[in-house]
């Protein structure tokens, strides 16, 4: 095939999630030519917003932590910090009853001020009510053995979590009342599912090695004014050539190019990087690039569901709580973030949504409208305004034991062809932290591949 040197050609990156925007700006940082494609008609790929009626609505609640520090550097470069408030310490609410006839109460976990890390969680764990003395004491020994389990330790992500703490004498009650009101939100897995490897990282990096790792952010806005906006403006102000509603169907190699059909064109790159789900990578690699990609599939996927309730009124004071004994797990107030002039907008998050995620919609509308009556009396008297269900049945890559050795690293046997993505081998796990860090690698590498044989850079790989 005809055509332009390699070297006067741009670096094609295929995807506009937030690894593909990482990428694509670190590249036209550097005065990289950059064209960009993304199968829908706006960026922010799994991050994504809609609109119903007055509702901007987020299809999942992406919840973020101080520790995040790639992704809110992403924010700080997209100049939407600020619309994304971090707590001031890590303090979450959960509402639970004593008795399963008895009032409902709210506990809190929550970290102290006045302790370095661990200590700093010492204070809360012995307030949480949920747990017996004895729980809480067994908690806190199993929490120091959590901080021996090395995150990158292949033989630590062959081992589930679940087992892993039945060993270190965690009951069945401390499981479920504190350990998986965590590691299911962060794994989107239950724990007895879940690479004991990727809960350290949960665990470690976020709470038991840094005392203010943890403190949740909660975007104030939609997601899409969050991300897929700023992004989209800033890209084009940096030369970056976006093709929307474009899917690339397929990646040749053609000598030290590439070449990317799409439905009605043809582009040709002199470096692509893959920012895609691995199902979609799979399909869409070059063989002679990863010829074990079939493997990838093997990386399964987990769904989460959010069912949206819309009252008339407001029914809760919370900003955000989880719930147990309770059908739900997770609710967030999203009425400013939404824009809603009226009421009260709530979302209930179900992660690990398996035997939620084909429900029909009237099904899951009326057990989680009981669901949050029970938990906010004043729901009971509150009229719905409008009540829908958002699916993500590929949300996450099941992030269970053994799943370190399907994860590709980012270069692959094709100089010049890298990936990106949340399911790559970050070394965390499906979060938007490891997507922005998946897409800045995967630039970087291709950086210093113009400095540096693609051999050397395969032998500096983890």
């Amino acid at each position: 095939m005809s055509g332009a040197p390699a070297t006067d050609l741009p670096v094609a990156v295929v995807g506009g999630g937030l690894a593909g925007i990482s990428a694509a700006l670190h590249l036209a940082d550097r005065g990289v030519p950059v064209i960009l494609f993304e199968a829908r008609s706006h960026l922010g790929g799994a991050t994504y917003s809609f609109q119903r009626g007055e509702l901007s609505v987020d299809t999942g609640q992406h919840v973020f932590l101080r520790c995040y520090q790639s992704y809110r550097q992403l924010l700080e470069r997209l100049g939407t910090s600020h619309l994304a408030p971090i707590q001031e310490r890590f303090a979450i609410p959960v509402l639970h009853r004593p008795r399963p006839d008895g009032p409902l109460r709210t506990a809190w976990l929550r970290r102290g001020t006045w302790a370095p890390a661990p200590l700093h969680l010492a204070s809360g764990l012995a307030r949480y009510s949920p747990l017996t003395v004895r729980e809480r004491a067994l908690a806190a020994t199993a929490a120091a053995a959590l901080r021996t389990v090395d995150p990158d330790d292949s033989s630590a992500d062959r081992v589930a979590f679940g087992p892993w703490l039945r060993r270190r004498r965690q009951s069945e009650r401390a499981i479920e009342r504190l350990w998986a009101l965590i590691s299911v939100a962060a794994l989107n897995v239950p724990p007895d599912q879940a690479s004991l490897a990727l809960a350290a990282r949960v665990f470690r990096t976020g709470l038991l090695e840094q005392a203010d790792a943890a403190d949740l952010g909660i975007p104030a806005t939609s997601l899409r004014q969050l991300h897929a906006d700023p992004a989209s403006r800033l890209l084009d102000r940096l030369g970056v050539r976006l093709h929307t509603s474009t899917k690339v169907q397929r990646i040749a190699v053609d000598g030290a190019r590439f070449v990317l059909r799409t439905r009605r064109d043809e582009c040709l790159a002199r470096a692509v990087v893959v920012a895609v789900p691995h199902q979609a990578a799979s399909q869409l690699v070059p063989t002679e690039a990863a010829p074990d990609r079939h493997r990838w599939a093997d990386l399964g996927s987990s769904p989460i569901v959010n069912v949206h309730l819309h009252y008339d009124r407001r029914v809760t004071n919370l900003p955000f709580a989880a719930a147990l004994d309770s059908p739900v797990q997770w609710v967030f107030d999203r009425t400013l973030a939404a824009g809603a002039r009226r009421g009260q907008y709530l979302v209930v998050s179900l992660s690990a949504a398996s035997d939620q995620v084909d429900k029909p919609t009237e099904v899951l509308v009326r057990a989680f409208t009981a669901a949050l009556a029970d938990l906010f009396p004043q729901a009971r008297a509150a009229r719905l305004l409008d009540a829908f269900v958002t699916r993500e049945p590929h949300a996450t890559f099941r992030q269970r034991p053994g799943t370190a050795s399907l994860r590709p690293l980012p270069l692959t046997q094709v100089p010049g062809l890298v990936l990106a993505g949340a399911w790559t081998r970050t070394g965390w796990p499906d979060t938007m932290e490891g997507a922005v860090r998946s897409g800045l690698r995967a630039a970087d590498l291709l950086d210093r591949y113009d400095r540096a044989p693609h051999d050397a850079l395969t032998e500096a790989l983890p």
